[in-house]
């Protein structure tokens, strides 16, 4: 990997330079960049120093793969594609991970690694870390590009921005050699080579006849449903959202990084009634969701015995029945598709008795749900821990919520509520563990506001050692880790030769392993002792861990998707 500094051409004596370090940084600048996430080393260590020279803000982690994940969070909640700096080769591969989940959660990032030398790599003379870098990433982000002139950096970062967030937002890998960076030219040509795109993200507008057969649809339904995906949250059109719920008096129901985007107490919000609306419903109106595996792709007892005809607005054609027939697809970017059908459903509402119906089901399952978060145990277990944690929150409705792990998620998706759009974050459409630290890190960093990350034991390994990055950089997270002693949970049976591969070590002290890394640290055993600690944490601003001890019987294989998980035939598992 060569570090040689190069000329692009000859340039008269006396006439002043630049480089591909310097142009890089000035056209990230120009697109509005401030803050980078990423790991440095050779050959890019160099882009972190001169990045901070600058006055901007670059945030070292301790893996790619959690930068990564970082980079992709900062793009979701500020509509710019985050930025993700590695190393060549096995750092390039660690933010892979994150590259291709950004992609599949339409989360605008885009991926700069250095690598090798291309007149070395292809003809495989084993060049430093050498890898074809730029063919690996393709089939996991929607574009991917190399830069292999000075004067080519300005139209790579354009082409890199205006991929990753018009049409459906995702992931973009930008490949600069290493060579690249110390490569001089003349600055006046450099200068002229950077430009700013002009509206990247472009509104599309439904076709009028798409608008008036989605509407006819809807005015002809006995029980219509609104069911939002985090494509709705992302577009950062809340008013226009809240306007159409309540002008159409329809029933809503958010995929989890939608709640909020209506408050989760709206008198129209059917999230405890999921199953009901999901079953009994006639027409269902999809907004920023996929008919995926967490819809159970629009079939089967999921949905009820009667079919349902479909509403989809989604900005990618493509993604039109892809699971199901749509009745009345809608093909354009959020904001526009709802303004367009607000002003062709004026007047309507939904039946009222459906509303009603809806809203008594609700309401009794929030009341038998409230009986179990105020039930005192022996120990700890989700409901009063996190019944404990949601009173606590109710009075910071600022807070952003990060949430990972089996039943840590599953049990907060449903206990916490959300009162404002873009306040929770979590494992998204793959549901990656260990996400949280960087997710985190961005979270705070980009919103400026107080993090709250609920993870369970287990997500918490995935990532644990980015609590370091979140001391160096003295943000105001606060990390919640239940507890219970192993993967879903910590009772299983153990072999004689061996302890259970479900198992942790039960002497693991998460809060001293705060403190150790220069945060605060404090263990649990009660809701009212986790209840002090979390109101203390968040009003101090300090980095902390509240290790909260739960009953090691808590929690249920695979959360939610045990009927995902694979059981042998032969034998019966151990529980």
């Amino acid at each position: 990997m060569s570090s040689v500094a190069t000329q692009a051409a000859p340039v008269a004596e006396g006439v002043e330079l630049t480089d591909g370090f310097n142009l890089l940084m000035d056209a990230l600048e120009m697109n509005g960049i401030k803050n980078i996430y990423g790991l440095l080393g050779i050959p890019v260590t160099e882009v972190g120093r001169m990045w901070q020279a600058r006055g901007n803000n670059f945030y070292s982690f301790r893996n790619e793969q959690n930068a990564g994940y970082a980079a992709s969070v900062a793009g979701y909640l500020t509509k710019k594609p985050g930025i993700c700096v590695t190393v060549s080769a096995p750092g390039f591969l660690n933010g892979l991970t994150a590259l291709a989940n950004a992609t599949t959660n339409c989360f605008p990032m885009i991926l700069i690694s250095g690598s090798s030398e291309r007149e070395i790599v292809d003809l495989m003379q084993g060049d430093y870390e050498e890898m074809d870098q730029l063919n690996i990433a393709r089939p996991f982000c929607k574009a991917s590009f190399r830069v292999n002139r000075p004067e080519d950096i300005g139209v790579a970062v354009i082409r890199a921005v205006r991929t990753a967030v018009s049409g459906r937002p995702g992931g973009v890998y930008l490949d600069i050699p290493a060579r690249l960076f110390s490569t001089t030219m003349a600055a006046l040509e450099g200068e002229k080579s950077l430009w700013v795109p002009v509206d990247p993200a472009p509104a599309q507008i439904p076709a009028p006849s798409a608008v008036k057969r989605a509407a006819d649809l809807i005015k002809g339904a006995k029980k219509p449903l609104i069911l939002f995906g985090k494509g709705a949250a992302y577009a950062q059109c809340d008013a226009d959202i809240l306007s159409f719920v309540e002008e159409t008096g329809i029933p809503f129901t958010p995929m989890s990084m939608a709640k909020g985007l209506v408050s989760d107490l709206h008198p129209q919000c059917a999230a405890a009634a999921r199953s009901l609306v999901l079953q009994e419903s006639d027409v269902v109106i999809l907004v920023g969701a996929r008919l995926n595996w967490l819809l159970a792709h629009g079939k089967g007892k999921t949905w009820g015995s009667e079919p349902k005809k479909f509403v989809q607005i989604d900005i990618q054609a493509n993604e039109i029945d892809s699971n199901v027939p749509i009745a009345a697809p809608l093909v354009g970017d959020v904001q526009s598709c709802i303004n367009a059908l607000r002003a062709e459903l004026k007047g309507f509402k939904a039946p009222a008795e459906w509303l009603s119906g809806v809203a008594d089901k609700h309401s009794g399952t929030r009341a038998k749900l409230a009986a179990k978060l105020s039930t005192a145990t022996p120990v700890m277990n989700y409901h009063n821990s996190l019944g404990a944690i949601r009173d606590v929150l109710k009075n910071h409705p600022d807070t952003i919520l990060v949430n990972e792990g089996a039943n840590a998620l599953d049990n907060a998706r449903m206990v916490i509520d959300q009162y404002l759009p873009r306040k929770r974050v979590d494992t998204g459409t793959w549901g990656v563990m260990g996400i949280g630290m960087g997710s985190a890190a961005a979270a705070a960093v980009e919103s400026g506001k107080p993090v709250v990350a609920i993870c369970g034991d287990s997500a918490f390994g995935f990532s644990g050692m980015e609590y370091e990055t979140l001391t160096r950089y003295n943000l105001p997270v606060t990390v919640i880790i239940m507890n219970n002693g192993g993967i879903y949970r910590g009772d299983e049976a153990s072999p004689d030769h061996q302890i259970s591969c479900m198992l942790f070590n039960p002497k693991t002290r998460y809060d001293q392993f705060s403190i150790a890394l220069g945060g605060e640290g404090v263990r649990v055993t009660t809701p009212e002792e986790l209840s002090k600690a979390l109101e203390a944490s968040i009003k101090s601003g300090k980095t902390t861990i509240i290790d909260a001890i739960i009953d090691p019987g808590a929690g249920v294989e695979s959360g939610r998707i045990g009927n995902l998980n694979i059981v042998s035939t032969i034998g019966k598992k151990k529980k």
